[in-house]
């Protein structure tokens, strides 16, 4: 599996959670209150910048951030799908895609 089929399967459950009114995950639970969502994000946060200064458990803390990640933006209907076209313009802008292309 791609990583980018897994990340695409993550952004389906946590939309589906979101759509539930009978879902009571803690994916549902965070989608529904915006300040612990917020909250997550920043200590998820904080938890990975110290496995990095302690060079340890850094994949496991960077895999919190992401999925909190996706999940305050989907919580404040900001699509996944905006924000890589905004990635791509960047690209595009930089020089980057033409470079990478070489």
């Amino acid at each position: 599996m791609s990583m980018f089929k897994t990340l695409e399967e993550l952004v389906d459950i946590i939309r589906q959670r979101k759509n539930s009114t009978k879902d009571k995950s803690y994916t549902n639970q965070l989608l529904n209150n915006k300040n612990l969502c917020k909250e997550k994000v920043e200590e998820e946060i904080q938890e990975l910048l110290e496995a990095i200064s302690q060079n340890k458990n850094q994949v496991h803390e960077s895999a919190d951030v992401i999925y909190h990640l996706l999940v305050l933006l989907e919580s404040n209907n900001i699509k996944i799908e905006d924000v890589m076209n905004e990635l791509k313009q960047r690209q595009k802008k930089s020089g980057l895609e033409e470079k990478a292309s070489r």
